[in-house]
């Protein structure tokens, strides 16, 4: 299989390409500072990254900032931002694809736990995550030849001895488990889903 892993370079998309590259894909890491390099913000980044790319079997997609604010404190701007990146980008890295994606290959998108639960300051962060699920959902039912879309939805994703306060309490994962996922969605046969890792 060969696979594009946008953000490759980060905590989540490193181990993303590791777990692909132990079962002998191919894979292409591409982040703001790799060669091929990418900006998720810029629709002429994203098309030329797949250009340069050429064709591929699965598209990871491990990258995308939301601000964190609390609600009485959030601007539009807030709000923009994060729809500019981690939503707006992950959607524009699809349809930017699609004209390199093989038959029956399929997306991986990443959204997050704090679509379902909260922490302070996670307005943002929940609206843009809520928004990609529901883009999941939606685009598994027009894709064409085949193509299969889904989304990972990590926790806080901890190696031992590290902690995170704002996320006290809630289950931990790893880079490495969070990583089989990825693994699963591009391997597997459903479309639509939402694979949470917490």
């Amino acid at each position: 299989m060969r696979v594009l892993v946008i953000g490759g370079s980060g905590t989540i998309g490193s181990a993303v390409v590791e777990a692909f590259q132990e079962l002998g894909d191919e894979v292409v890491a591409a982040s703001r500072s790799s060669i091929p390099s990418v900006d998720i913000t810029d629709t002429a980044s994203l098309r030329s990254l797949f250009e340069t790319a050429g064709a591929v079997d699965a598209v990871v997609t491990a990258l995308g900032a939301a601000p964190s604010a609390h609600l009485t404190e959030a601007t539009p701007e807030h709000f923009a931002a994060g729809f500019t990146s981690k939503l707006g980008g992950q959607i524009g890295a699809v349809l930017a694809g699609l004209p390199h994606i093989a038959e029956n290959g399929s997306f991986t998108l990443t959204t997050g736990i704090l679509a379902q639960h909260a922490i302070p300051g996670s307005n943002v962060t929940a609206t843009v995550n809520s928004g990609l699920e529901g883009f999941v959902r939606r685009a598994a039912l027009d894709l064409p030849n085949g193509v299969r879309i889904n989304a990972v939805s990590p926790t806080i994703v901890l190696e031992p001895g590290q902690v995170v306060e704002a996320f006290r309490g809630f289950r931990s994962t790893t880079r490495a488990e969070v990583a089989q996922a990825y693994v699963r969605s591009a391997y597997g046969v459903e479309t639509g889903q939402v694979f949470r890792v917490w």
